[in-house]
């Protein structure tokens, strides 16, 4: 109870592989230059913020 069944499981599993590879079209994310968790972090809100802006403008 409170486990969705395997087929439906895909579908987010899709949303997540989508996300990882816009985040992964921006080269500072692409390994984790950063000393402190903290930058990446920003980096990684700066990079979500791009990609919206992009997607909102066409």
């Amino acid at each position: 109870k409170g486990v969705e069944s395997s087929q439906r499981l895909g579908r987010h599993r899709w949303t997540v592989e989508r996300t990882m590879a816009w985040l992964a079209g921006c080269r500072r994310l692409h390994r984790c230059y950063e000393r402190k968790a903290d930058h990446f972090l920003a980096f990684t809100s700066i990079a979500c913020t791009l990609i919206c802006y992009r997607r909102l403008a066409k």
